[in-house]
């Protein structure tokens, strides 16, 4: 079965439309999508190595423009989308330790997150509800994201064979690694 839905996922990577795909689901990520954009990322760049830092810029522009809804989200909607969001995570009851420690911290929750398989979109909607300096929000989104979404592609275009060997090869123990990293992220939030 994970053979024939990785060999789907590489098909679907090699798609005309793949891109476009990609950036609804990195835009839908940053502020209120479970999946990370990392599932169409990686095997789009293995797929299309010469593509690679199109595929990680359109993945980081369509995240960072998905980061503002995310504060939108948390400064205007944030007693009702933006809670139900927070609830969906079980973090309701951390709200007012997040506001302490995000009040402390803003600029440096926003950076270390970002990079992390912690969902972002719990960091964009606290920042709209604790209306964090826009202009600096969107620098480190674009610096964070930016700088995650290009490593993966520069190691994927440098190491693209090689790594899709190891994929391929040990396949069910690369799925296993992403849900633990998957589960992890949303495990690890819960002790923000």
């Amino acid at each position: 079965m994970l053979r024939k839905l990785y060999d789907w996922t590489m098909r679907l990577a090699a798609r005309p439309d793949a891109l476009r795909a990609l950036a609804v689901v990195s835009f839908a990520e940053s502020s209120f999508f479970p999946i990370p954009p990392d599932v169409m990322l990686i095997p789009m760049v293995i797929a299309q190595r010469a593509r690679a830092w199109l595929i990680a810029g359109v993945c980081t522009i369509a995240s960072v423009l998905g980061a503002l809804l995310g504060y939108g989200i948390g400064l205007y909607l944030f007693d009702t989308i933006g809670m139900r969001v927070i609830e969906i995570y079980g973090l309701q009851g951390k709200v007012d330790e997040f506001h302490t420690f995000f009040d402390q911290y803003g600029l440096w929750v926003i950076l270390a997150k970002g990079l992390t398989p912690i969902p972002f979109k719990i960091v964009t909607i606290m920042s709209g509800a604790m209306r964090f300096d826009i202009p600096t929000f969107i620098a480190a989104c674009i610096v964070t994201r930016g700088f995650r979404f290009f490593v993966v592609a520069a190691l994927l275009r440098r190491f693209g064979e090689p790594i899709r060997a190891f994929i391929e090869k040990r396949l069910t123990l690369v799925f296993l690694a992403f849900l633990v990293l998957l589960i992890g992220g949303f495990v690890a939030v819960s002790y923000l």
